[in-house]
C-alpha cells in the first residue's frame, strides 16, 4: 500500500515538474524570451507561485487516470503532491 502511494507520490512530482517548465516555456514563448530569463523574472517579482499552481494543472488527468484504472492509491500520491502544491504556493502568496 505505502509503495502504490509512493509511486503516486512520484509520479505527481514529476507530473507537476513537467507542468511548471511547460508553463514556464509557453510564458517565455509569448513573451519572446528565454525560458531562464522567464523564469529568473518571475523568482525576482514573488511571482513564481503562480506559474507553481498552474504547473499543477496536468497532476488532474493524471489522477483520473489512476481512478479510471481502477488505482486508488496511486491516485492518492498524486492528490498529496497537488495538496502540497496547493499549500505552498498559497504561503508563497502570503509571505
Amino acid at each position: 500500500m505505502r509503495k502504490k502511494i509512493f509511486t503516486g507520490f512520484i509520479v505527481g512530482l514529476i507530473s507537476n515538474a513537467l507542468g511548471v517548465m511547460a508553463c514556464t516555456l509557453i510564458i517565455a514563448l509569448i513573451k519572446n524570451t528565454t525560458f531562464s530569463d522567464t523564469w529568473l523574472r518571475y523568482a525576482q517579482t514573488d511571482g513564481l507561485w503562480m506559474v507553481l499552481s498552474l504547473g499543477a494543472l496536468p497532476n488532474l488527468p493524471v489522477f483520473f487516470e489512476f481512478l479510471r484504472r481502477k488505482q486508488e492509491y496511486e491516485a492518492r500520491g498524486v492528490l498529496m503532491v497537488t495538496i502540497i502544491t496547493a499549500l505552498t504556493t498559497y504561503f508563497m502568496y502570503f509571505q
